[in-house]
């Protein structure tokens, strides 16, 4: 992945497990106005040490940052950057905004300062389709080079989908995940509108998104990237892989209902779907990454949802939000909260909502993960929420790997 904690897993989930936050107040460069709120940056991001000069000078930085995972997974599953592509191997890749500052930056450079045109690599540079094509370009990757465009679901679907694809037989390894950069000035401006961001000063504004929390002020706008490789059982015992975990099932929903209110009927079906596909009781579930954004409507509409899932067991379930610590990035969340969630098998971890003190009434009836994560604890089975704007609900299940 690559955070605002850097491009270490290890310590990335560290500091999730100690409760750290990223969240900072943001100055948005060169903006047509003032503009300063809490947000979650990748601040020490080089590009070309990273990916290479190469693809750097004509990518936008959402391309970027999902250049970078990937390649951090490519190498972290011990697949040879050079030779190891193959026509059967793909990529499934999730963004919300796509390129949003290179559209920003043409923008500025006509009707602001006062050019005569845009760079000529402007469409290519900002198409929602150029992380998953640099992917596959450097990596040699012939199957399917998907980008799904969800909202805040986007890369969760990416990740069910290549699930899919390799459930049918279409690949046998697929390079999934999302990412996005979207602290651009008129995003930012768009979402602050929507009464639904959070605000803090300097002094707080590492706190500013505080899920489930009494008094929750809303989400923090982040930037990021994760990326997994996904293969086929029997292709990763025959080249001997390092297995992490199972993704056991998938499920999706439209709520049908509004464009930006969620629905707990809608994403009850996603879970149930997802649960179903895994073949796994609500009660062999033992942890929930939460989609938990902090808004006053949202937070407590998840809740319930568990609730009618989850039954009696809800009050053991554990669950918690990490957007308190990593920020909401759009489309690429879902994949760094798979990631987490991922970790979080493998390592017998659940890692806390950081900022909880006093859960809100409308937000009780789970067992909520406050401070610092639980270490030492039986995650045999475990959940990742993704519920986005236009009512797409996805939820993937995820099983501890057993040899």
């Amino acid at each position: 992945m690559v955070s605002p904690f850097g491009g270490d897993v290890d310590d990335f989930f560290s500091r999730m497990m100690d409760g750290e936050s990223a969240v900072r107040l943001y100055a948005q460069p060169n903006s047509p106005s003032p503009l300063l709120q809490p947000a979650v940056t990748c601040p020490d991001f080089d590009a070309e040490k990273v990916i290479g000069r190469a693809i750097a000078h004509v990518s936008d930085r959402y391309c970027q940052l999902g250049v970078a995972a990937a390649f951090s997974a490519w190498d972290d599953a011990g697949l040879a950057r050079q030779g190891a592509g193959s026509d059967d191997y793909g990529v499934s890749w999730g963004t919300g905004t796509g390129g949003m500052l290179t559209y920003e930056k043409g923008y500025g450079d006509m009707y602001l300062r006062g050019k005569q045109r845009v760079s000529p690599l402007s469409v290519p540079m900002a198409m929602n389709n150029a992380a998953a094509s640099h992917i596959a370009m450097a990596l040699g990757l012939g199957s399917a080079c998907l980008t799904y465009s969800v909202a805040c679901a986007s890369s969760t679907v990416s990740i069910g989908e290549a699930f899919r694809r390799i459930q049918r037989g279409e690949s046998s390894l697929i390079v999934a995940g999302g990412s996005e950069s979207p602290l651009a000035f008129t995003i930012m401006r768009a979402w602050e509108a929507m009464r639904v961001v959070a605000t803090g000063d300097a002094h707080n504004a590492f706190q500013a998104c505080r899920p489930f929390q009494q008094g929750r002020k809303g989400l923090v706008l982040g930037e990021g990237a994760a990326a997994l490789v996904l293969e086929d059982l029997a292709h990763a015992q025959q080249r001997g892989a390092r297995i992490y975990c199972e993704v056991a099932g998938f499920g999706q929903s439209c709520d049908h209902a509004h464009l930006v209110r969620p629905d707990a009927q809608g994403q009850t079906r996603a879970i149930q779907a997802a649960l179903r596909e895994a073949g796994l009781a609500p009660q062999q579930v033992a942890y929930v990454n939460a989609h938990g954004t902090a808004t006053q409507e949202g937070d407590p509409i998840e809740i319930a949802a568990l609730k009618q899932v989850f039954g009696s067991h809800a009050e053991q379930l554990a669950v918690s939000a990490t957007k308190s610590m990593h920020g909401h990035s759009l489309g690429a969340v879902g994949a760094m909260e798979a990631l987490i969630t991922v970790l979080a098998l493998a390592r017998q971890a659940i890692p806390p909502t950081a900022h909880l003190e006093q859960v809100a009434q409308d937000c009780l009836g789970v067992r909520h993960v406050m401070g610092r994560g639980l270490r030492d604890v039986p995650v045999q089975a475990a959940l990742s929420n993704s519920f986005a704007f236009g009512g797409s609900n996805a939820v993937l299940a995820l099983r501890a790997f057993q040899a």
